[in-house]
């Protein structure tokens, strides 16, 4: 099955009759999220996510959505270190969702727990957390990712609202960032989008109201305070590409005399 929703590569919905004797062992391994160079955030996470992430918006089918930067090359996660572990504070919910998510058919309203059976933690040894009792009823541990998955969807419909009313009030933009390597290669990333304070400026006291009175106005500054952290994305690139080089130049060097919230 081709990869689906950007981490998933085998998602089947979880059943009783084929997980029953299964287990997951959870892990502190973020390696399948390597090709990741942004992940999308609920709004509820601005709080949490701000002082760490860069925070942009992009399009996605009619919608727009709230996304952390990762990386600015294609493919590349900068927030994986070589351990495979999280290299930030804040893991968002996207991410620690994984190996489930609900997954609808079609135009379909209800929704199916799946998990990705390619996690590697998955085993039928007994490792980790049951994900169904000897009764074949979900267990705990499956009652609670329920619980999260339920939280982050009830998210995920108001986030959409968010993105709508900024397209409404006109508030988004295109933006580039750019890193300089030593070298002086330029390295764009693009495809997304952020608020210019000039246009929250230039909003009318009826649309700041309205933005003020369901808490958006305030993500909206922790978006603009979160841009700064492009800083720290620049240098975790311009490190990732100096830990590539150093590989190569040993090389050489030896062949003569790197909650929902």
């Amino acid at each position: 099955m081709a990869k689906q929703l950007m981490i998933y590569q085998n998602a089947v919905p979880l059943a009783a009759s084929r997980h029953g004797k299964m287990s997951l062992e959870q892990r502190s391994d973020y390696s399948f999220s390597n090709d990741l160079n942004a992940v999308p955030l609920m709004a509820i996470e601005f709080i949490r996510a701000a002082t760490e992430y860069a925070i942009v918006f992009a399009a996605t089918g009619e919608d727009v959505l709230p996304a952390a930067v990762l990386g600015v090359r294609a493919n590349q996660n900068l927030f994986v270190g070589p351990d495979s572990k999280w290299d930030a504070k804040y893991i968002p919910a996207f991410i620690r969702r994984y190996p489930f998510v609900f997954a609808a058919t079609g135009d379909s309203q209800i929704v199916t727990l799946c998990v990705d059976e390619s996690h590697p933690g998955l085993n039928k040894e007994g490792r980790g957390r049951q994900l169904f009792g000897d009764d074949g009823k979900p267990s705990v541990f499956t009652n609670q990712v329920l619980t999260f998955l339920k939280e982050y969807q009830t998210h995920y419909e108001l986030t959409r609202r968010f993105g709508k009313k900024l397209k409404e009030f006109d508030l988004l933009e295109p933006m580039t960032a750019q890193v300089t390597t030593p070298q002086g290669e330029k390295i764009g990333l693009g495809g997304f989008m952020a608020v210019p304070r000039r246009k929250l400026r230039a909003l009318s006291a009826d649309a700041l109201a309205s933005l003020a009175k369901t808490d958006e106005l305030e993500l909206l500054y922790l978006h603009l305070y979160s841009m700064r952290n492009f800083i720290d994305v620049k240098d975790r690139a311009i490190g990732a590409l100096l830990s590539e080089q150093a590989p190569a130049e040993s090389a050489v060097t030896s062949d003569m005399p790197h909650n929902i919230h």
